[in-house]
């Protein structure tokens, strides 16, 4: 056996090491398109299918047949026909993945529930970095702008990763993964404006340097204008962001492959945020500010193969940002990641590894919003290991594995799960897990000083309400039970069913405490608090289903549906009156979409998408649809353009209220805008 061949077996393939796949539909893993240049997976057969390979589930390549979670894959063409713009519009054809946008440069995303503007219950991750912040917890989506054409897919698992990623991967992962050097020689220039999107341009150009090294370098510009404001007038949220960056893929040996990769972004941000101008504001003002943005990160993977039975993977990676939005922060993070992927006897494929992160953060308080202490050093060890076993080879699968992690909030957390798979014909797949996963304090759950109102207290001296972080606050518990299903009726009609019931515990809530005096700021006041605690638990449960129908040779129809209900409550004592409201009421019971694909003649598509989205309780938001559509026509084989029509149904709607009252909601609106591709 060939090193190369041996290496395809067995190496988790990350950063766009597997061939282009044609999987689609997460929970549906059986009946999605395939690029145009590549077969097409709906004329597969089902064991080709099963043996399709996904990565983000196990660290490791993996066929469908055996992987016991419910993952969507979006692919390179899947995006290309979307018409979206920005990462999360893209993720809102994934069943049980909750989008909403909170302004022209905010997005709530989440997984199964309890969205939020910083979702701190979903992992995301870029070719396996980690951009999960530790100040607030979630994903900053505006700066993860990377070029959409780069992109070869992205898997999105919904439910647990945790015994994989870590912590934090609680309700999702989601994996973003990024094509080699070697796919995309040439040059490439990218064009577009509308009356939303007013300038959007990429220029790249990629080549090899010699016979063993490839590598892209590109830049991408994006100026978006305001949305409107919910009485009417400009929301004063519009934005433009500058990037570069480049990616190399060396073939250092025949055993050893280095990809190293970079990108650095400046921008600005109109943001029209909520602030408590003094102490004796009786609650927060409106003030219009400009949020700078700049940053950037470099990464390095080292694969390397021992045998055919074993090889290994070190990912190092520096990640540094600066932002001055809800507070003024600069952010330096250095990860280590090592992982061995080796076969143990006949029947065992064994994955284990460790991990070190060390961030450092340096913010800037303000009355509204504040951390003590201000800059802090974190520091997080982790080791995993996982087992997948052969009980009936091709057949019926076990994977056993865990995680342990340490961090310096709540010391040693213990992630582990157990997953089957069952493929008992060619045409039935049956899958059931159990996992355990934590989410860890962030630094505003500890050390946030958040001022919220003054009003005149007894005998003329001030009151001032604010909630205040607990250094002793506990890792929010999970433990998912989930089952599901997926069926190939006929070449032509595929479906894949998932059900979860999730036990969530020592969730977040606030707590009344003790009032305390405090001279400074002026004028001496007294401070009414709020203290973060873990007093709160609940359940949910729900279903997500996907069809794929390939109605004739040229017309493809994706329908999806979400369903989930979220009960919660309090431990004795609590009497906290908002969050279980607010996390039973911040998304929708019911949601579903429904995807077309048209191939036409003389280079001619059609591509349309419907989304439902259920009342909102929460600020009693309103159900909406939204309908995306576009033409697009390849004029030569390098030469394309496209016309795109974005929430068409309905001039302006909105779609989330932030909870944390720090971000002003604005309504989307109707856009359209035209594309130019040129590619040589």
């Amino acid at each position: 056996m060939q090193p190369d061949q041996a290496f395809e077996q067995i190496v988790p393939r990350r950063v766009g090491r597997q061939k282009r796949l044609r999987l689609g539909v997460g929970f549906l893993l059986f009946g999605i398109r395939c690029l145009a240049q590549q077969q097409d997976l709906t004329q597969l057969s089902l064991e080709d299918l099963m043996n399709t390979k996904v990565t983000s589930v196990s660290k490791k390549e993996q066929p469908l047949s055996r992987t016991a979670s419910a993952i969507f894959v979006i692919t390179s063409e899947d995006i290309r026909r979307s018409g979206a713009t920005d990462i999360p519009d893209l993720l809102r054809m994934v069943p049980g993945i909750d989008v909403a946008q909170i302004d022209a440069n905010k997005w709530a995303v989440s997984a199964r529930g309890l969205n939020s503007l910083y979702s701190n219950e979903l992992l995301v991750l870029l070719d396996g970095r980690n951009v999960y912040t530790p100040t607030f917890g979630g994903v900053y989506w505006d700066v993860l702008d990377l070029p959409l054409e780069d992109i070869e897919r992205i898997e999105v698992i919904r439910g647990p990763g945790g015994t994989i990623w870590g912590a934090n991967a609680v309700n999702g992962v989601i994996n973003i993964i990024t094509k080699k050097a070697s796919e995309t020689k040439g040059g490439t220039v990218v064009a577009a404006g509308g009356n939303l999107d007013q300038g959007l341009g990429m220029v790249q150009y990629g080549d090899s340097l010699g016979q063993r090294t490839d590598y892209r370098i590109y830049t991408k510009y994006s100026n978006l204008d305001h949305l409107p404001g919910l009485g009417g007038t400009a929301g004063g949220d519009g934005w433009h962001v500058l990037r570069g960056g480049f990616r190399t893929d060396s073939r250092v040996s025949a055993k050893d492959t280095v990809t190293v990769q970079g990108d650095l972004y400046g921008g600005d941000e109109s943001t029209p945020a909520l602030f408590l101008p003094s102490v004796l504001s009786p609650g927060h003002e409106d003030i219009e500010r400009t949020t700078n943005l700049s940053g950037g990160s470099i990464q390095s993977d080292w694969d390397h193969i021992y045998s055919a039975r074993s090889a290994t993977l070190l990912q190092v990676s520096f990640d540094r940002y600066k932002r001055n939005d809800v507070i003024g922060e600069e952010r330096s993070t250095l990860a280590l990641d090592f992982q061995h992927h080796f076969a143990w006897g006949n029947r065992q494929d064994v994955v284990w590894g460790a991990g070190y992160t060390y961030s450092r953060s340096d913010t800037q308080g303000n009355l509204t919003f504040s951390l003590n202490p201000a800059d802090q050093n974190l520091q997080l060890f982790s080791t995993f290991f996982q087992d997948e076993i052969a009980l009936l080879p091709d057949k019926l699968y076990l994977t056993l594995g865990t995680k342990l992690e340490h961090n310096i909030y709540s010391g040693f957390t213990l992630m582990p799960n157990a997953r089957v798979s069952w493929t008992p014909s060619a045409r039935h797949m049956f899958w059931a897990a159990v996992s355990k996963a934590e989410r860890t304090p962030n630094e505003s759950d500890t050390a946030v000083r958040d001022n919220l109102q003054g009003f005149p207290g007894p005998g003329g001296t001030p009151v001032l309400v604010a909630i205040l972080g607990n250094p002793h606050f506990k890792n929010e518990g999970l433990i998912a039970y989930e089952l599901g299903y997926r069926v190939e009726f006929s070449t032509l009609l595929s479906m894949d069913v998932a059900t979860y019931y999730n036990d969530y515990s020592h969730q977040e809530t606030s707590q009344a405490t003790s009032p305390f005096f405090e001279a400074t700021p002026s004028p001496p006041h007294l401070v009414d608090p709020l203290t973060i605690g873990n007093l709160r638990y609940g359940e949910a449960h729900g279903l997500e289903m996907a069809i794929n129908w390939k109605v004739t040779d040229r017309w493809t129809l994706s329908p999806g549906y979400a369903f989930e209900q979220i009960h919660m409550h309090l431990d004795p004592g609590s009497d906290d009156s908002q969050s279980v409201l607010y996390a039973e009421v911040s998304s929708p019971v019911h949601s579903a979409q429904l995807r077309s694909h048209l191939n036409l003649t003389h280079g001619f598509a059609w591509d349309a998408s419907a989304y439902f989205v259920d009342r909102l309780q929460s600020g009693n938001i309103p159900s909406y649809t939204r309908l995306d559509t576009g033409l697009s026509w390849r004029w030569t084989e390098g030469l394309s353009m496209s016309v795109v029509g974005q929430n068409l149904v309905k001039d302006r709607h909105l779609e989330f209220l932030d909870d944390s009252e720090t971000v002003r909601s604005t309504l989307v609106k109707r856009s359209a805008y035209a594309k130019l591709t040129w590619q040589f």
